[in-house]
């Protein structure tokens, strides 16, 4: 199988609520490609909605060595931090996303007066 057969798998276990299996598919899609940045943001939310806020908090942060423009990953792991009670680290973090998203509006912007 390839890394996207096991991320779809992923996904079709974790609309099912099965967590666990879900989990470990992701995990083999990441064994097949450590930087697959679908899969990690894909196991990071398996971690967190299986209130395993440690290990999603970790994987949130390879998501965003791996994905460092990604706003979405940023305010997942703002999410994952503020669950677990981390506020100072939600914030820097949540900071980051608007600033990521900030940055992608005025591109956009700018962008379409080129146009």
């Amino acid at each position: 199988m390839t890394k996207e057969d096991y991320y779809n798998q992923g996904m079709e276990f974790f609309a099912e609520d099965k967590l666990d299996e879900a989990i470990e598919a992701y995990q083999k899609a990441l064994k097949e490609d450590p930087t697959y940045a679908d899969a990690l943001h894909a196991l990071a939310m398996a971690y967190s909605n299986s209130d395993r806020l440690d290990e999603a908090i970790d994987v949130g942060k390879r998501l965003i060595e791996v994905s460092p423009e990604d706003e979405l990953a940023y305010t997942s792991l703002s999410i994952f931090y503020q669950r677990k009670g981390m506020i100072a680290e939600a914030e820097h973090i949540g900071a980051k996303a608007r600033t990521l998203g900030w940055k992608r509006q005025l591109q956009e912007k700018s962008e379409g007066e080129k146009k």
